[in-house]
Formats: C-alpha cells, sequence, structure tokens
C-alpha cells in the first residue's frame, strides 16, 4: 500500500529517472526489514550448530549453503505464487498461521526436550547413521517458518497497481534482491555459527540451544494465537 500510494501521488518532478530507483530501494528495505526478524537468522545459529556439531566444518558449510539456497527458494515461491495458491484452495493466511505455528510449536517442544541426544548422534564409526536432510528441519521450519512465509505471501499479495512493466520489473528485482540478501545472511551466520557460538564454550552452547528452543516454541504459540486472533475477528 505505501509503495501504491508513493507511485499515484507523488509530485511530478520526483516521477522522473530518480523516483523507480528510490522506489526500488524502499521495496528491497522492506521486504528485507520485514524478514529478517522473523527468519532470525542469528538466533537460529545456535540452534543450526547444536543440530550439525558431529558434522564436519566442510559438511556444515555445505549444509549452510544449501539451507540459504532452500530458504530463498521457499520465500521466492511464497512471495510470487503463494497468494495464488492460497486462493485456488481457499486457505486463508490467519489459518496457514495456525497450522504453520503447531508445527513450529511442535519441533521446538522436540528440540527442548531432546537435551543431551544432539551429542549422541554419532555412529559406532563417528559418523551419523544418515545424512542431515537440509530441508527439514533445518531450513523448514527451523529458519523459514510459517511466520515468514505468510510475511512473503501478504508481501507478494500486494503488488503496486497503476506502473509500467519496466517499473513492475524493477521493483519485482529489488523484491528478489531482497530476498537473496537474506539468504545470504542465513548463510554467513549459519557458515560462522561455531565462531558465533565460541566465546560461549560447550556448555555455554547447550544453554543457548536450550534458549532458543524455547524461544522458538514462544514464537510458535505467538503464531497460533495471533492466527486465531485474526480467524476469530473476521468471523
Amino acid at each position: 500500500m505505501r509503495l501504491r500510494r508513493m507511485g499515484n501521488y507523488a509530485p511530478r518532478g520526483l516521477k522522473g529517472e530518480g523516483a523507480p530507483v528510490s522506489e526500488a530501494l524502499n521495496t528491497f528495505l522492506l521486504v528485507y526489514a520485514a524478514l529478517f526478524p522473523i527468519v532470525n537468522p542469528v538466533g537460529g545459529a545456535p540452534i543450526f550448530l547444536g543440530l550439525t556439531r558431529h558434522l564436519g566444518d566442510a559438511e556444515r558449510h555445505s549444509l549452510a549453503r544449501r539451507i540459504g539456497l532452500n530458504g530463498f527458494l521457499l520465500l521466492l515461491g511464497s512471495l510470487l505464487v503463494g497468494s495464488h495458491v492460497l486462493q485456488f484452495f481457499g486457505i486463508t493466511l490467519p489459518v496457514v498461521r495456525i497450522a504453520g505455528g503447531v508445527v513450529v510449536s511442535a519441533f521446538a517442544w522436540k528440540l527442548l526436550h531432546e537435551g543431551d541426544k544432539l551429542e549422541d548422534r554419532r555412529g559406532a564409526a563417528g559418523a551419523p547413521a544418515a545424512p542431515l536432510d537440509a530441508f527439514y528441519p533445518l531450513t523448514m521450519p527451523l529458519t523459514v517458518g510459517p511466520g515468514s512465509i505468510s510475511v512473503a505471501i501478504t508481501l507478494g499479495s500486494q503488488r503496486p497497481q497503476g506502473h509500467d512493466l519496466a517499473q513492475l520489473a524493477l521493483l519485482g528485482g529489488a523484491a528478489v534482491a531482497g530476498l537473496a540478501a537474506i539468504a545470504a545472511t542465513i548463510f554467513l551466520c549459519y557458515r560462522y555459527a561455531e565462531r558465533i557460538t565460541a566465546a560461549l564454550g560447550e556448555r555455554g552452547t547447550n544453554v543457548l540451544v536450550r534458549l532458543s528452543a524455547f524461544i522458538l516454541l514462544c514464537i510458535g504459540i505467538q503464531i497460533i494465537w495471533n492466527g486465531w486472533r485474526t480467524l476469530n475477528a473476521g468471523g
């Protein structure tokens, strides 16, 4: 809506070459600023490290790169076609939030009570029995959960009107660049998760993993509550 007002009511002097660039920059910042607090790659780094501490550095770095790519593709799909998919199946955003909040809460509850089992994921030869899946649960719901997906869907459903094809392409490119910046942030935080938590030590990392899992549980419950409240208000 903000971009729409800017496009419809900007003075004529601002509708030159500088105005599209300014709108593109605003779109980039809007996408990044809206998604970063919800994705929260800094807060997810300790959990990622706790789940992958049995892996070598090369494996962990490769996993971080795949999670960043998966997160980008998931957010891009939500931004471009998410609203159309929901409309096709007759699903509303509050329902998505409730269902997604249940998934996040269940994962956080399991992680919170898993405890020292995270340290016992080595096999007899010191390697895990099976490689970790980069998509579940590391990409979804740990990194890109229902909150960030619903935000991406909302951003995609508020496409500006009254722009020509070149302006729409510029704004679309800026939005994709914002998603790419989020993915790069995810990769960097997970890539250097060990350095981020190195100052805490082994016990401090365990405490931080438990605390992050509890916060994730609270976020899941908050997502459920927000969806339920919106659903009741609409009903």
